[in-house]
């Protein structure tokens, strides 16, 4: 992301300790992820401790304080997914993008997560990219699904 994007962001908020989440969740969708020196920016901007900008970033699970994907897939792991076929679709999912859960491949196209129960259970085992949900996942459709994200 590029310094004068997330500059923009931080002056939206200048002045204003409230809007201290709206800043932060408006830098994570741009940036994927809270770097410690635009943290840093974003206390000394709106006036608050820098300590309470971290606590909130690592707080809230919506908050990376690690590099992220442009993609962010997650394969659900709770009980009706894993009977349903999740282990095989998780294996599936990390030998496409090399990656195990919680890592960032090195181009940043994707971040692999899983979760316990992603509140989908009717339509497990379930494959998420990006918030959209792809239900009664295959093995097999998984690469098809991966290959829509650039």
């Amino acid at each position: 992301m590029s310094e004068d994007k997330i500059n923009g962001i931080i002056d939206k908020y200048r002045g204003q300790p409230s809007s201290l989440i709206h800043a932060l969740v408006e830098i994570q969708h741009a940036n994927h992820w809270l770097p410690r020196e635009v943290m840093h920016q974003v206390a000394e901007a709106l006036e608050v401790p820098f300590a309470q900008v971290l606590q909130i970033a690592s707080f809230y699970k919506t908050f990376s304080l690690t590099p992220k994907g442009r993609h962010e897939v997650h394969v659900c792991g709770g009980m009706t997914c894993h009977l349903r076929g999740a282990a095989k679709l998780l294996a599936k999912v990390e030998e496409i993008t090399g990656l195990k859960p919680g890592e960032t491949d090195t181009d940043a196209r994707f971040t692999l997560d899983t979760g316990a129960c992603l509140g989908s259970c009717s339509i497990g085992p379930e494959l998420i990219v990006d918030g959209k949900h792809y239900g009664r996942m295959t093995p097999e459709r998984a690469e098809d699904v991966l290959n829509r994200y650039e």
